[in-house]
């Protein structure tokens, strides 16, 4: 594990959107994990300029994201696909038939979940997984308490990732409490992880998640467990961690 603090919230997005360029360019058709919510935004909006500007191209390029509501159509404008189409998808050159978003309408969730997995698979696996993390640990929607290896799958919404959902809804009420999610150990499988964290209130879930023991209680704490996986804060989300950290990576010792 590697972790690079920055000074702000530009300059992660700009360090972050240039790893998955470097991505793109050196394998046209790689496979990109992306994360919805508002973290990784300025990361999307870099790699919109470097599409515009420096001809970054997409057309090769196979999406998978990490998880979607239940319940949600995909035009609903809560709904994860809608927020990858208004904040990447329609600004680039890839191709729709390319992205692939967990449908929260399935009628057979099980079997869809099973289908996504295997999707990825037949896709070559994942090259570079974008992640954020929830304030008690969690990444996609893999709350305290799932399994450290689980596959995508259904998952009930924990109390506190519902209320941090609930500025996005019109009320509390709004927001759903299930959602399809890639499993940690279908995440764990990508070749490379990215993980953006910023502002304080994720400070908590970054030292548990570095320097913590790995547990399921703190979903993040498994990334430990793979081989190249590299953390980018700022310096209000690495106030909580003990160790010293540059802004250069530094290979952290297993826990």
């Amino acid at each position: 594990m590697q972790v690079i603090i920055k000074k702000d919230y530009d300059e992660m997005s700009k360090l972050a959107a240039g790893m998955i360029a470097e991505v793109i360019r050196k394998k046209p058709r790689c496979v990109l994990g992306l994360a919805t919510g508002s973290t990784p935004l300025g990361t999307y909006k870099e790699l919109i300029r470097l599409h515009k500007k420096e001809r970054l191209d997409f057309s090769q390029v196979v999406t998978f994201n990490l998880d979607e509501y239940v319940g949600l159509d995909p035009n609903h404008n809560q709904s994860y696909w809608y927020f990858m189409y208004q904040n990447l998808f329609k600004h680039i050159n890839i191709r729709i038939e390319n992205v692939h978003v967990p449908n929260g309408k399935a009628p057979d969730v099980e079997a869809y979940c099973a289908w996504y997995d295997g999707e990825i698979e037949r896709a070559g696996g994942i090259d570079i997984q974008v992640l954020g993390i929830g304030g008690n640990g969690h990444i996609a929607f893999n709350e305290p308490g799932t399994a450290l290896f689980s596959r995508t799958g259904w998952v009930v919404l924990d109390k506190r990732t519902i209320e941090d959902n609930a500025r996005f809804f019109k009320r509390k009420a709004d927001v759903p409490r299930y959602a399809i999610s890639m499993g940690t150990g279908t995440i764990l499988e990508a070749q490379r992880i990215i993980l953006l964290a910023t502002k304080e209130s994720k400070a908590d879930a970054i030292a548990a998640s570095v320097e913590g023991p790995i547990t399921a209680n703190v979903p993040a704490s498994a990334l430990q467990l793979h081989p190249d996986c590299t953390f980018i804060v700022d310096k209000a989300a690495a106030s909580k961690l003990c160790r010293k950290y540059g802004s250069t990576p530094k290979k952290l010792p297993r826990q």
